[in-house]
């Protein structure tokens, strides 16, 4: 009798083989040298990095030595943990201002821990939304639809509309405007 393993195993394989390749190339350290100070080859460790091949206990130990880690770094965790669904009713309110008519936006992801924060407005007609922002980090504006003026203060202004995608560094002092108090609904993107 067989039993069957809960695994992906090709979905593991490239898992393990991006977290190593991502701490080597932090590291700045080349293929050829990892290999060579693990004692492993370097074209099986390309084939490691590539989810071709998974690597046994003994070079996982051999890995972390090399890249200064514990070897539990390498190794993926489980993915299911990592999976986050937001249904459209659901999610924080936050409103862009400490005004009664300020627009509210739904916080779909804050996770300080990764610095990503995603937060969808439903702009309506005579909202407040003209609020001078800036946060450290990228900001990306996705116009899922309807038209803003977006005034970076040193940067110009922009107008964007249904399906125009701004980014542009946080720390720089921006705010929005509806276009003829037209309806919009955007998608705020903040990384650090």
């Amino acid at each position: 009798m067989t039993a069957e393993v809960g695994f992906d195993e090709q979905a593991l394989a490239a898992r393990a083989g991006a977290a190593i390749r991502a701490i080597r190339e932090k590291r700045q350290l080349s293929m050829r040298e990892v290999a060579a100070r693990a004692g492993i080859s370097q074209p099986f460790l390309s084939q490691i990095e590539r989810g071709q091949s998974m690597p046994s206990m003994i070079t996982v130990y051999r890995l972390a030595q090399t890249l200064d880690v514990t070897p539990g770094e390498l190794l993926p965790t489980s993915t299911e943990s990592k999976v986050t669904v937001v249904r459209g009713d659901e999610g924080r309110l936050l409103p862009v201002a400490d005004r009664a008519d300020a627009a509210l936006g739904r916080v779909l992801v804050f996770n300080p821990d990764e610095k990503l924060q995603i937060i969808e407005y439903k702009i309506e007609r005579d909202q407040y939304i003209g609020e001078w922002f800036q946060s450290p980090g990228l900001l990306a504006v996705y116009v899922v639809s309807g038209l803003l003026d977006i005034e970076i203060e040193g940067a110009g202004d922009y107008r964007i509309g249904t399906g125009d995608l701004i980014s542009h560094p946080a720390p720089l002092r921006h705010r929005w405007l509806l276009v003829d108090n037209r309806p919009a609904h955007v998608l705020m993107v903040i990384t650090e």
